[in-house]
C-alpha cells in the first residue's frame, strides 16, 4: 500500500463506482466516497468494497471535494470521479512513481479520456483532458467553486505530468448525458448569477452552432461517426442552455424591477 489516500464523490453511482473502486483499492489503506444522497444502494456497494463512506449533503463540485479532501488520512491524494477508472498501466505508473521515496513534484497531471458507450477504451483520438489528481493536500487544495472542480496550487508548487491515462466512462446514454448536462447549465447559470457576471445577450445566438463545432472538432467527436455527432450536439445544447438560463433570469430580474419601480410611483 502507497502512503496515498483516494477519494471519490459519488451520488447514485451503483452501476459505475465498483470499477472505479476495483481499479485503485490494492493501492491504498485509505480510500473515501463522499456520497450526497445515493438512493440506489451506493453506499452500501462502495462500503462492500472496502470504502471509508461519510455522507454530505450537495455543496457544489469544488467544495464538496474540499470536504472530501478534509476526510483522507495521507498527505498525498488521487481524487478519481465515480465514472472513471485506473487502468493497470497507470496504476503501475503511479508505484512507480513512488517507488523511490517523494515523487519529484508536489502535483501531477493526469490524462482523462472520454470512452464513449460501445467502447472498451479509448479511442485514439479521444479528447483528453489533463488536470491535477494526484497532489500533496498541502500543497494544493480543490477551488471553492461550487461549478469548477480544479485543484489550485500554491505559489511555486509545480505539476509533473503522468503518461497514463484515466478511462472515463462519462456517458450512460445520450439521455442521461442530456440530463446531467442540463442540471449542471442550472448550477452555472447560479454561478454565474452569484459572481454577479453578465454574458451579452448576442452570445445567445452563436453558443449552439460554435459549441457544436468545439466539440465537433476541436475535441475531435468527429472521429466518432454518427454516435460523436450526437455528443457533440448535447454538449451544444447544454452550453446553449447555459446562456439562456442566465439570459432568461436576467430578463426576469428586470421586468420584476419595473413592476417594483411602478408600484412605488403610482
Amino acid at each position: 500500500m502507497l502512503a496515498l489516500s483516494v477519494f471519490i464523490i459519488a451520488r447514485n453511482e451503483a452501476d459505475r463506482i465498483g470499477a472505479t473502486i476495483g481499479a485503485v483499492r490494492d493501492l491504498t489503506d485509505d480510500l473515501i466516497v463522499v456520497d450526497s444522497g445515493s438512493k440506489d444502494g451506493t453506499q452500501a456497494l462502495a462500503a462492500s468494497l472496502g470504502a471509508r463512506v461519510i455522507h454530505n449533503a450537495w455543496p457544489g463540485y469544488g467544495p464538496q471535494k474540499r470536504f472530501a479532501e478534509e476526510q483522507c488520512r495521507h498527505t498525498w491524494l488521487l481524487n478519481l470521479d465515480a465514472d472513471e477508472v485506473v487502468p493497470d498501466r497507470l496504476a503501475a505508473e503511479i508505484r512507480a512513481l513512488f517507488a523511490a521515496g517523494e515523487p519529484a513534484h508536489p502535483a501531477w497531471r493526469i490524462g482523462i479520456a472520454e470512452i464513449f458507450p460501445g467502447e472498451t477504451r479509448p479511442h485514439p483520438f479521444a479528447y483528453t483532458l489533463y488536470p491535477v489528481r494526484l497532489y500533496r493536500k498541502d500543497r494544493g487544495r480543490y477551488s471553492t467553486s461550487p461549478v469548477f472542480d480544479r485543484v489550485d496550487l500554491e505559489a511555486g508548487a509545480t505539476a509533473g505530468k503522468l503518461r497514463s491515462k484515466i478511462h472515463h466512462f462519462s456517458v450512460r446514454s445520450l439521455g442521461d448525458q442530456l440530463d446531467k448536462l442540463n442540471r449542471y447549465s442550472d448550477q452555472q447559470a447560479d454561478d454565474l448569477a452569484a459572481r454577479g457576471v453578465v454574458i451579452p445577450t448576442w452570445r445567445v445566438f452563436v453558443e449552439l452552432p460554435g459549441n457544436f463545432l468545439k466539440a465537433y472538432f476541436g475535441r475531435r467527436h468527429f472521429a466518432r461517426g454518427t454516435y460523436g455527432f450526437l455528443t457533440a450536439m448535447n454538449y451544444a445544447i447544454s452550453r446553449h442552455l447555459r446562456i439562456a438560463k442566465h439570459y432568461e433570469r436576467r430578463r426576469l430580474a428586470t421586468h420584476r424591477d419595473r413592476l417594483d419601480r411602478s408600484g412605488r410611483t403610482s
